[in-house]
């Protein structure tokens, strides 16, 4: 019988990735809250590869969407893997953005992370084996404007992998854990912030799907506690930090004025254009 993989925010992007990379051995639960994307993927992915698939739709930035899923890992008998890549960001300082927004934010980085992740770990070190994926991002290393409570939401998701890690080998389990830091990825993440592309960063610096999830599932046979993917990003998240607070700070600034210069550029082209 095929061990079964969780996935959050599995409907698009990333998280359909996984699914469809993990399909051929795997039987899946696929967690989101489109149920129509759900259904859509899940109808694929059983008649390409005949896996056993079940949906669950659920708001992870709720406590009943939280309490429901986490219930159904505590006790799925086939459980292996949990992906907690549900998540989404928001452009805006901090005091200007809806507060309802914020703690969105935050109930679905880090509370239903600590959630979900408690409720599999208490299945998965019974059994001595499997694996957590939480899907942080290059934003846990470097600062932006704009975007303080995904930064600090998604620095917060590193850190508890870490201390994880450091709690499943000082107690012998088999279980590995991963905080994947993805960059900027050609998913509907951006889309959904409204976000433009070229303004974000050069055609360099974006990667696909596809290979995020091949170096997230690499690193796993690795077990590679940090996965980078990207030279480049490995390069900015190893050299970044260790600078002066004040150097890096300062760097961050200049960064951050000069995305937001070229946004309101857009924006302001966007509105002769619309006249």
């Amino acid at each position: 019988m095929r061990k079964v993989v969780a996935i959050t925010g599995a409907s698009s992007g990333i998280g359909a990735e996984f699914a469809r990379r993990l399909a051929p051995d795997h039987d899946l639960l696929l967690i989101a809250r489109r149920e129509d994307k759900l259904l859509e993927l899940a109808a694929k992915l059983t008649e390409q590869y005949n896996c056993e698939v079940e949906t669950m739709v659920a708001d992870l930035s709720s406590d009943a969407g939280i309490a429901a899923v986490a219930e159904k890992l505590k006790t799925h008998p086939r459980l292996t893997i949990l992906i907690n890549n549900a998540g989404f960001g928001a452009r805006g300082r901090f005091w200007e953005s809806p507060l309802e927004v914020q703690d969105q934010m935050h109930m679905l980085h880090v509370m239903a992370t600590v959630r979900l992740t408690h409720a599999a770990l208490q299945n998965l070190v019974a059994q001595d084996s499997g694996a957590i994926i939480n899907v942080a991002s290059v934003a846990a290393f470097i600062r932006s404007q704009g975007a303080v409570s995904y930064g600090a939401t998604k620095t917060w998701m590193t850190t508890f992998t870490e201390g994880l890690y450091l709690d499943l080998k000082g107690a012998g389990s088999r279980v590995r854990v991963q905080a994947l830091c993805p960059g900027f990825t050609y998913t509907g993440f951006h889309d959904a912030m409204g976000a433009d592309r070229p303004n974000l960063a050069g055609s360099r610096f974006w990667m696909t799907a596809e290979q995020v999830v091949d170096a997230s599932l690499n690193g796993l046979l690795l077990n590679k506690v940090f996965v980078i993917p990207g030279w480049r990003y490995r390069l900015i998240t190893a050299l970044l930090p260790k600078l002066p607070s004040a150097l890096r700070l300062q760097m961050e600034t200049v960064l951050g004025r000069r995305r937001e210069a070229q946004i309101l550029q857009q924006q302001a082209e966007a509105k002769q254009l619309a006249r």
